[in-house]
């Protein structure tokens, strides 16, 4: 899928870059090669797009701890997926083109962005064709990033800006746009979506604890 841009050609002044987990390393935690990909992308896109801009762009890293959804332990504070990934970009110097921030308690893409509506990250910013909002993740994933914008930001099409990550991976991601996509009708206050989330998830994995059940029943 090739990138959405705005109808106007206008570039996005607020990036928002989502997480893409975290590996025990040791005694430390560190992001996965696709993680490093996202932020690689929001470096690259901040860089050719900034000197053109009359405001000082700002870059939200959001991610907490993704597994903690299915019962893992969280990283200590300072470590989980925001954290690391503002931490990466500052190592490039994009804080001196832009301000930087982190969400950090999010376990999915729709708590990404409730809690950076909830962190007031974006409070006082005003999104349109002229400033869209621009998405940093891989190519298969952005499809639903940009349903649950629209959920929970209320924004679509061109006021929406994709910036693709790079690198090797790719995911079959329609499965989760489809179940999004009728778990969430009708939905748009955030604690219903984050209910019906949960309850999603609930029953996925109910499914797949029955799918191992009676594969090992055949064995």
């Amino acid at each position: 899928m090739a990138p959405h841009r705005s109808s106007a050609g206008s570039s996005a002044a607020t990036l928002l870059v989502f997480g893409r987990g975290v590996v025990r390393a040791g005694d430390a935690w560190e992001l996965t090669p696709s993680s490093l990909d996202r932020v690689a992308a929001a470096v690259r896109y901040v860089a050719v797009h900034a000197p053109g801009q009359t405001v000082r762009p700002r870059v939200i890293f959001t991610g907490g701890w993704p597994e903690a959804s299915r019962g893992g332990a969280p990283p200590p504070a300072g470590a989980r997926e925001g954290d690391l990934m503002l931490r990466a970009a500052a190592g490039t110097g994009l804080g001196d083109l832009a301000d930087l921030y982190a969400e950090t308690r999010s376990r999915s893409t729709l708590e990404n962005l409730l809690h950076t509506v909830d962190d007031g990250l974006l409070a006082g910013l005003t999104f349109g064709p002229a400033y869209p909002l621009g998405l940093v993740s891989h190519t298969w994933h952005l499809p639903r990033v940009r349903f649950l914008v629209g959920k929970v930001l209320g924004l679509r099409g061109p006021a929406l800006t994709d910036i693709p990550a790079a690198g090797e991976e790719d995911r079959d991601d329609r499965r989760l746009l489809l179940a999004a996509r009728l778990s969430f009708l009708g939905a748009r206050r955030g604690s219903t979506l984050l209910r019906r989330e949960r309850r999603m998830v609930a029953l996925s994995r109910l499914a797949r604890q029955v799918r191992r059940a009676r594969a090992h029943r055949r064995t």
